[in-house]
């Protein structure tokens, strides 16, 4: 993210913060009076995009949304319908395999250090 943009975007978050009209002449005046120069459509660019979203409703989505994301937890084998018609039954134990054991190089008479 360049200096531009954040200068804007903290601009942007006072300006709700406060529950002021963002317009592109008060990000433009909290950005001067951080001493900044940056050019002048970020300011109209980040107008519009207030315009359009509520920065509220933004910060407190933050995580929210977006789709394709991984699921943290399985399903249980048999589906959520099994679960409630089930009530409270215990999961069927689990089966522990055993991974076959790896060859080290020990056994084979030579490192690949040697």
């Amino acid at each position: 993210m360049s200096i531009s943009e954040l200068a804007c975007t903290y601009a942007c978050l006072i300006l709700s913060d406060d529950d002021i009209a963002i317009t592109s002449e008060k990000i433009a005046t909290i950005v001067k009076a951080a001493n900044l120069t940056i050019e002048s459509y970020w300011f109209s660019l980040f107008a519009k995009l207030a315009e359009k979203r509520n920065i509220h409703e933004l910060i407190l989505n933050v995580g929210a949304g977006g789709g394709g994301g991984a699921v943290a937890v399985a399903a249980p084998i048999g589906g959520a319908a099994g679960g409630a018609a089930g009530g409270s039954a215990a999961p069927p134990p689990e089966e522990k395999k055993e991974e076959p054991k790896e060859e080290s190089d020990d056994d084979m008479g030579f490192s690949l250090f040697d």
